[in-house]
């Protein structure tokens, strides 16, 4: 199987057309190249085990703080997760704004129904479990291995 990487718009990554800016296309190439790796290596191997899977069942306790579950049964936490798989591929991750506006549509919303409060809380939960991880310096997220 052979990868290749072809971007049509710099500008779609923030970067500009001119020649000096080719290293900074290319690292941003490498990077997808990556994420893409990663995604397909764990869907040829993605048996979510039953640890892992009760793991996520049962609520954590952070700096002494309780974390509820994520309860696969439960229609918000599948609402949830789907929300996640669209920002799969994104190379500078998502934010709480653009979860909250997915996030709203597959419950049937709108996504001013929807409060920042609500989000940020669905996201706390989603990184006290190891699903995501915040990008340093920043209020955007991605996807962690396990969360893929």
């Amino acid at each position: 199987m052979r990868t290749e990487t072809t971007i049509n718009d710099t500008r779609d990554f923030g970067i500009g057309r001119l020649l000096h800016n080719l290293p900074a296309l290319r690292r941003m190439g490498f990077a997808a190249n990556r994420r893409l790796l990663e995604v397909e290596r764990v869907s040829h191997d993605c048996a979510l085990g039953e640890e892992a899977f009760q793991d996520l069942q049962h609520p954590r306790q952070r700096a002494g703080q309780r974390v509820p579950a994520l309860r696969f049964a439960d229609p918000q936490v599948q609402a949830l997760l789907h929300a996640l798989l669209m920002f799969v591929f994104l190379p500078q991750g998502f934010t709480n704004k653009e979860l909250r506006q997915v996030f709203a549509v597959l419950l049937g919303k709108h996504s001013g129904e929807i409060m920042p409060g609500r989000m940020s809380y669905e996201l706390r939960r989603l990184r006290v479990h190891g699903l995501i991880e915040r990008i340093p310096k920043s209020h955007r997220y991605r996807l962690t291995s396990l969360g893929l």
